[in-house]
């Protein structure tokens, strides 16, 4: 993958509701993609641990764009179906994500993605999803 790819693809991440999310790059690898988010009292539920929901969207967009570095510049890539576990509750001011492409077909992608809390820099699993996601080509009839 070259260097304007990925610079592509880093700023296309942040859009949208994701970009609402404060969610950040920190790598782009051909198949593999890494994510960061400051955390902040809107990403907290009632009880101080990050929201589910936060943690979930973090984890299938970060796997869509691990899908996305190995697709056709002319295609755009979609979930179609996803499972997540959570392992334990987040805690800390710190989540990053890790999304690994384990199937790479045409049109079928499989990835995984593996949520950590980062706490007095100790990295703990608190998440890990499965995501099964289809290329599309833009402009398709």
């Amino acid at each position: 993958m070259d260097e304007n790819r990925r610079s592509y693809l880093k700023k296309d991440f942040v859009q949208g509701f994701p970009a609402f999310c404060g969610f950040e790059v920190e790598y782009v690898e051909f198949g593999r993609f890494g994510t960061r988010l400051n955390v902040r009292e809107i990403h907290r539920q009632q009880d101080g641990f990050v929201h589910a929901g936060v943690t979930a969207t973090m984890a299938d967009h970060t796997a869509g764009y691990a899908s996305f570095t190995t697709a056709p510049e002319d295609y755009r890539v979609l979930t179609i179906e996803f499972k997540i576990n959570y392992l334990r509750p987040a805690r800390g001011d710190i989540l990053v994500c890790r999304s690994n492409v384990i199937k790479n077909g045409r049109k079928i992608k499989v990835v995984e993605s593996d949520v950590f809390s980062i706490v007095e820099d100790e990295e703990i699993a608190v998440a890990k999803g499965l995501f099964t996601q289809t290329a599309v080509r833009l402009n398709n009839p």
